[in-house]
Order: C-alpha cells, then structure tokens, then sequence
C-alpha cells in the first residue's frame, strides 16, 4: 500500500540515533535508507498524515508558534513490541505526558488531517517493511534502549512511497521547562 501524504515527526539525535540506525539497517533496509531514526508524532496514530496538497506556507504558520513554546522533551524507550497483527516492531514511549501534550497540539493547531485507523502510540519504528521471521522477531524484542534521552525538533516530511521523503521544514523547540 503506497502512503503519500506529510508527516510531522521528532528525530533521535547523537549516539541513540546512530545505534537505533544501525538495528533499521540490519533488520530493515529499506526504512534505515530513507529517514533517520524518528518519532512519528502526527501520520500513524493518533490522527493521520495532512494531505499531500497542504501549503509548507500553511505547515508552517500552524507548525512553528508550537515549536517555540515547546520545551524539549525528555523521554525514554520500553522494551520493544510487535504492533498487534503486524509486521511492524518498534520501541514504544509512554503515550502521556508532554509527548502527548505536543500530538495534541498538533492535532487541534487548525491542519487538516487524513483518518487514521490506530490510537496515539508514540514509537521508534525497528522493522517496517521486511516480513518478519521467527529468528528476526527474536533479536528485535531481544533490543535494548532504555537510557533517557531528549528531542529538540519537529520535522516535517512529504511521504510519496515507493519515493524518498522529502523533507519540508525542521523547527527547533524553543519553549522553556
């Protein structure tokens, strides 16, 4: 299934980042070779993408007042889990608290927003694309990121698979704690 459509997400960053990287190459490819690790904080869950035709001028005017009076956000991974009757892995983050404050400033900020089938479960996708097997699936609960760590940015990416992203804008959070 092609998804198009633009995504608003929050990047891992430094030695996390470069180690979260290297579990996407090694048990999806595909996925480690377009974006770099992230958080997907408007587009799979929670409320779907914007439509691919939303202005970046409109992105922006709605998007950038939020980055400034976002603190940035302290969080840490759980345990890796398998989204229920997918072949989808990733390292799920608690649902509350500030992250969930930002989804839900993004989500009323005025956007139109696509439908989306799934809650708001904030995560760091591992395996996306590739079937899973008995042996992979067995590595990747096995994965093990639990340092806490902090997100700076909101960035903001036009997804038009089977094409790399493109990305549109990155906002640095400015807000104070």
């Amino acid at each position: 299934m092609a998804v198009s459509g633009i995504f608003i997400t929050t990047e891992l960053e430094g030695e996390l980042a470069k180690r979260i990287h290297a579990h996407q190459m090694e048990f999806d490819p595909k996925m480690g070779r377009y974006l770099p690790p992230h958080i997907t904080l408007i587009g799979s869950s929670g409320c779907g993408p914007c439509p691919p035709d939303t202005p970046v001028a409109l992105m922006k005017e709605k998007i950038l007042p939020i980055a400034a009076t976002t603190a940035p956000i302290a969080l840490q991974f759980g345990p890796p889990e398998r989204f229920v009757q997918r072949e989808i892995v990733s390292m799920r983050l608690d649902p509350h608290g500030p992250l969930r404050s930002l989804h839900e400033r993004l989500k009323t900020c005025g956007l139109p927003f696509l439908p989306s089938r799934y809650p708001f479960t904030p995560h760091c996708t591992i395996n996306l694309y590739p079937t899973l097997t008995a042996t992979n699936l067995r590595k990747m609960l096995a994965i093990r990121e639990d340092e806490p760590f902090t997100v700076h940015t909101i960035c903001v990416y036009h997804t038009r698979e089977p094409q790399p992203p493109t990305l549109l804008f990155r906002a640095v959070l400015e807000g104070k704690e």
